[in-house]
């Protein structure tokens, strides 16, 4: 028996987590050139680009330098 998002198992015992949320499942391509690969694309060059300011500041040698005296 199923009533207001719960479950009453056999001898009345209540059940709070016996339903399953619905989920949603987006089944769209993403593929190619769409808006979800340029904002990844954008997301990760700016990691990226932080990522190579905060080395340069803490190691006060950029990237290329650095990489060079290796």
């Amino acid at each position: 028996m199923t009533s207001n998002g719960y479950t009453v198992e056999d001898g009345n015992r209540l059940n709070n987590y016996a339903i399953e949320p619905k989920v949603y499942v987006d089944d769209t391509e993403r593929f190619g050139f769409n808006a979800y690969a340029e904002k990844l694309n954008g997301r990760l060059a700016m990691i990226g680009f932080v990522s190579a300011v905060v080395f340069e500041a803490l190691t006060g040698h950029g990237i290329i330098t650095w990489l060079t005296n290796l």
